[in-house]
C-alpha cells in the first residue's frame, strides 16, 4: 500500500554528524505526550492528509525502537520511536532510504517525517508496507538489488552525506577518493578499535590490523565504482510485501563498492538463484570482513 504524503525535508548534511559515544542498546518504553503535545499525532491528522486516527498497534522489533502502526481514514502509517537517542539517528535513516527510493529499483518504505519527541527521544513517521508471508523471489530479489546499485552513483566517492547507525553503533562515512582506504580507516578499522576497547580483544584487533595493512594487495588492479548501498543487508532487512515483491528495510546506506553489500552473507539466506541473477545484471570482486565484526557489536537487536 503506497499513501500519500510529504517529502522528508532533508537538513543539512553538516549538522549532523553523530556522535560516537558508546550507544545504549536497550531503551525504556515509549510514553505518548499528552495529545496536544504529540508531534505524530500532529503530523498524521495534518500533513498526512488523515482527518481521525482509527487505532495504534504495536509491531514487534528489536530493543532499539519501539514500532507502531497507526490507522487512519487514508490509509496505515509505520513510527519507530526512540525515547534515548536523538534525532540523527532517524535522519540518517530517512535519508538512506529516500536515496534508495529515488533509483525506483528495489521497493523500500518511503519516509515522511522525523522529529523530536517532547519528553525527549526521536520519531520517525513512514510508509506502512503490507508484508507478504515469505521473503519473496530470490531471484527478483537479486535483480532489484543490481538494479539499485547500477542506478545510483557517486562523484564524490565513498562515503555519504551524513554518519548514521548499524543497528545503533555509529557508522562513519566521511568522504574519501579511495575504497581501500575508506574501507579500512571508517569500516573495518574501526570496528576492530571497538572490538579493542569495548571487549579487550586484542587477538583480533591485531590480526585485522594486519589485514588492513595488506589490503591495498587484495584490490590490485580492480575497479572500485562507488554505488548506493543498503549497507546492512540481514536476513531481518529483507521481506516482501502483499504482492510478493522484495522489500529491504532498516538501512545503513553509503556508497561503495558493490561486493560490500554482501558481507553478511552467511546471515542474509541468500540463495544460488539470488547471486545468478545479480551477477547477470552486476559484476562482483571480494569483501567480507567488517560486517562480521559488525555483528559482533550490533545483533543485539534490531528495529
Amino acid at each position: 500500500m503506497v499513501l500519500v504524503g510529504v517529502l522528508f525535508p532533508f537538513p543539512s548534511p553538516s549538522l549532523h554528524r553523530l556522535s560516537l559515544a558508546k550507544p545504549t542498546l536497550c531503551f525504556k518504553p515509549y510514553v505518548m505526550a499528552a495529545l496536544s503535545d504529540d508531534p505524530i499525532r500532529e503530523w498524521i491528522l495534518t500533513e498526512g492528509k488523515a482527518t481521525k486516527i482509527t487505532g495504534i498497534s504495536s509491531i514487534g522489533g528489536g530493543c532499539i525502537n519501539l514500532a507502531n502502526r497507526y490507522d487512519t481514514d487514508v490509509g496505515s502509517f509505520f513510527v519507530k520511536t526512540n525515547r534515548n537517542i536523538g534525532i540523527s539517528m532517524f535522519e540518517g535513516e530517512a535519508i538512506g532510504l529516500n536515496a534508495m527510493y529515488a533509483t525506483k529499483s528495489i521497493r523500500v518504505p518511503k519516509p515522511f517525517k522525523v522529529g523530536s519527541l517532547p519528553l525527549g527521544g526521536s520519531f520517525i513517521i513512514m510508509e506502512f508496507i503490507k508484508f507478504g508471508s515469505s521473503r519473496g523471489n530470490q531471484s527478483v530479489l537479486g535483480r532489484k538489488l543490481a538494479e539499485m546499485h547500477k542506478a545510483a552513483k557517486s562523484d564524490k566517492g565513498f562515503g555519504f552525506d551524513v554518519d548514521n547507525t548499524i543497528g545503533s553503533t555509529p557508522q562513519i562515512n566521511t568522504w574519501s577518493s579511495d575504497w581501500v582506504e575508506f574501507f579500512a580507516e571508517h569500516r573495518l578499522g574501526y570496528q576492530l578499535k571497538l572490538a579493542l576497547e569495548q571487549y579487550g580483544d586484542s587477538i583480533i584487533y591485531e590480526k585485522g590490523q594486519r589485514l588492513v595493512k595488506n589490503m591495498p594487495l587484495l584490490f590490485e588492479n580492480v575497479v572500485s565504482e562507488p554505488c548506493l548501498l543498503h549497507g546492512d543487508l540481514w536476513s531481518g532487512n529483507i521481506t516482501s510485501d502483499s504482492n510478493g515483491e522484495p522489500v529491504i528495510l532498516d538501512p545503513a546506506c553509503y556508497y561503495g563498492h558493490n561486493e560490500a553489500e554482501f558481507g553478511m552473507s552467511w546471515c542474509a539466506g541468500f540463495g544460488g538463484s539470488f547471486y545468478t541473477s545479480y551477477f547477470e545484471h552486476q559484476q562482483l570482486s571480494l569483501d567480507q570482513c567488517f560486517k562480521t565484526l559488525t555483528c559482533r557489536e550490533v545483533g543485539q537487536g534490531y528495529a
